[in-house]
């Protein structure tokens, strides 16, 4: 169920934007999110590495130029670093590392990318109204199939 998951998440997101006009977080992270709400330390991870990101991208800013795809990539590379010095710190934390690496290399990046353009809390709250849709529309699916 992870494509159908991903591929459902996809065009949920793609309808809020058109409807809210406020990026869940990126298009793709919901989807990510709905795959591990049963495991909310791991959603939680990744939206802390990724305010991590953004805060550390910020006292960056001051420093470097860094704006389009050069802050595009730097909350990409910093989300990436923040979940290796988290994985470091917590190993017994998480029990499947590859899973946390998989939401957590580009995911805390886009998330963070998206709390730069937009404010915390809307992004947040998109993130997590188009994940729950999606875990139920993908549930409902998993029960007629």
């Amino acid at each position: 169920m992870i494509f159908e998951t991903l591929f459902i998440g996809l065009i949920i997101a793609v309808i809020y934007v058109e409807i809210m006009d406020i990026y869940p977080g990126g298009i793709i992270v919901p989807a990510y999110v709905a795959l591990y709400l049963d495991e909310p330390l791991r959603v939680l991870a990744t939206i802390l590495i990724a305010l991590l990101s953004l805060y550390a991208y910020r006292v960056l800013s001051r420093f470097l130029i860094l704006f389009g795809k050069r802050r595009f990539v730097m909350l990409v590379l910093l989300g990436g670093l923040w979940v290796q010095i988290w994985f470091i710190i917590s190993p017994s934390f998480f029990a499947d590392p590859l899973g946390l690496r998989a939401i957590g290399w580009i995911i805390p990046g886009l998330l963070a990318n998206n709390l730069e353009k937009q404010k915390i809390l809307p992004t947040l709250a998109s993130m997590f109204i188009v994940a729950v849709i999606t875990y139920f529309i993908v549930s409902l699916v998993g029960i007629i199939l």
